[in-house]
């Protein structure tokens, strides 16, 4: 695995969305509701996109292809797809993973095992052992990623297991690391499974005057499609839908919830509801915490406004000026038309796209000093290039503010930071004698002002959940694995 031994060919670890459709009526095709759910949670991907329909001869019709949903799935594709069961997918792979057969959802079917079709999101940190395991018994895979590992293990114990809930729940124990899925079986049954990490909510909405029940990464796809949200499917729980009958629970499994923290941050969608909690609101009340940590700073200060990043930190910046007191301006535009640079998946393509995707404002930063908060700073490189610009724009001084605390480790669980080298706070610690001066040297790499980072009690604080039910390893580098081998593994892997 490229992002854990750099030897080999690379593993893609994903950050993805997924969106699930049953319509209660048989004569409705959902695919292209199914696209419009995914348009709602393309920013969680945009590398490829795919969508498996389950039509009235109970085969399971798959189309996927690289590229935004517009380019991946066309009108003359969707219209080819019949079926009113269905599940979706956007994908965007971190390492390697350009073959189209890591392009979800991924059917599977052999001669001893019935058709499915799953849709994943996550990482799943055993993978490679798994693999290997499961290459000593003969298996031949065609793809580097995860989902081709799941789809195999839930097709062995379809041999052993009296039903899809009982597979599913043996399948979930052999699985460790963070991931939500969607599988669709070949008799228009959809389960969804969450190990907790990974947001997957639920609802209903009403399409062609048909009763439709959804699964979804993100609220925001349910509400797109005119529909109300129900609520989000529990750590450990196994969700069983089907078009003869509403959402049912076939069970409970034991699991710690571990909610990514950086899906309130940064990920999900701002008009998105997650465990109960508006992504928009905690982005507020981050960029509020991050004021009152920054009192002393302000009081020294007259002429300076609060400038957002577009658009990943114009919540914190309006919960920053609302906290301080300090005018709020849109110092930078953004053009609408460039997907976002953290997710691009190269350094070079990252630059490119802060250079296409944001110009300043001079009438409003020229001669100004400005406080500069985004939702993190992770590499540095895009925050440097944005502060290059404000100060070509005629800014005096910079102040940037990050809304979470500094990143300081890699992210086993399905999220970017791959490696201590590429976070730019990591470097600084390393010869800074503590946090303030790792701050200064962070300001000067990225030639701004002062640096500051909102605490890990902050950010607990504005996200309202309980510390124990949060994953927060890579702001403190505490992870949690099921198997002591996934640990050793990894340990002497990559960390």
């Amino acid at each position: 695995m490229e992002s854990i031994q750099k030897k080999s060919n690379g593993k893609p670890r994903e950050e993805c969305g997924i969106v699930a459709i049953i319509s209660k009526n048989p004569s409705t095709h959902v695919a292209q509701a199914i696209f419009q759910g995914l348009m709602a949670v393309q920013h969680r991907g945009q590398e490829a996109a795919g969508i498996s329909v389950f039509d009235a001869n109970k085969s399971i019709n798959t189309i996927r292809e690289h590229g935004l949903l517009f380019e991946a799935l066309p009108l003359e594709k969707l219209s080819k797809l019949w079926g009113n069961v269905g599940i979706g997918h956007v994908r965007y792979g971190t390492a390697g993973g350009k073959d189209i057969n890591n392009a979800q959802p991924f059917p599977f079917e052999t001669p001893q095992t019935p058709p499915f079709a799953i849709a994943f999101n996550g990482n799943i940190t055993n993978y490679h052992l798994l693999k290997e395991q499961l290459k000593s018994k003969g298996i031949i895979f065609l793809t580097n990623g995860d989902t081709e590992v799941i789809a195999n293990l839930i097709a062995a114990n379809t041999l052993v297991t009296k039903d899809w809930v009982e597979n599913l729940e043996f399948t979930s124990k052999l699985l460790d690391g963070a991931f939500s899925l969607v599988l669709l079986t070949n008799e228009g049954d959809v389960y969804a499974y969450r190990s907790g990490n990974k947001p997957l909510c639920y609802g209903t909405a009403n399409i062609l005057n048909t009763e439709c029940y959804i699964i979804a990464s993100e609220s925001c796809a349910i509400i797109s499609l005119g529909g109300k949200l129900i609520g989000d499917i529990q750590a450990g729980e196994i969700l069983h839908v089907h078009q003869d009958h509403f959402f049912h629970r076939e069970k409970l499994l034991p699991a710690e919830k571990n909610h990514c923290v950086f899906e309130y941050v940064y990920f999900s969608r701002g008009d998105s509801i997650i465990d109960g909690k508006s992504v928009h609101k905690t982005r507020e009340r981050l960029g509020r915490n991050l004021a009152k940590a920054d009192e002393e700073f302000l009081n020294s200060r007259e002429d300076i406004i609060v400038v957002p990043v577009p658009d990943s930190g114009r919540s914190s910046a309006l919960g920053y000026a609302a906290e301080s007191g300090i005018r709020y301006e849109e110092g930078l535009m953004k053009n609408r038309y460039v997907f976002r640079s953290f997710i691009a998946p190269s350094q070079a393509e990252r630059m490119n796209l802060v250079r296409m995707k944001l110009n300043p404002v001079e009438s409003i930063v020229k001669g100004k000093e400005i406080v500069l908060i985004d939702d993190s700073i992770v590499r540095g490189t895009t925050m440097g290039r944005i502060v290059k610009l404000l100060r070509q724009a005629g800014a005096l001084k910079i102040h940037v503010r990050s809304s979470c605390p500094p990143v300081r480790s890699p992210c086993f669980y399905g999220v970017d930071f791959p490696s201590r080298e590429e976070l730019i706070y990591c470097r600084k610690e390393l010869t800074a004698k503590n946090h303030e001066e790792a701050c200064i040297q962070i300001a000067n790499e990225i030639g701004a002002d002062s640096v500051k980072y909102l605490s890990i009690e902050g950010l607990i604080d504005a996200v309202e959940l309980p510390k124990k039910d949060l994953c927060l390893a890579c702001y403190n580098g505490k992870y949690w694995f099921k198997s002591d081998r996934t640990k050793e593994f990894l340990t002497n892997g990559r960390i």
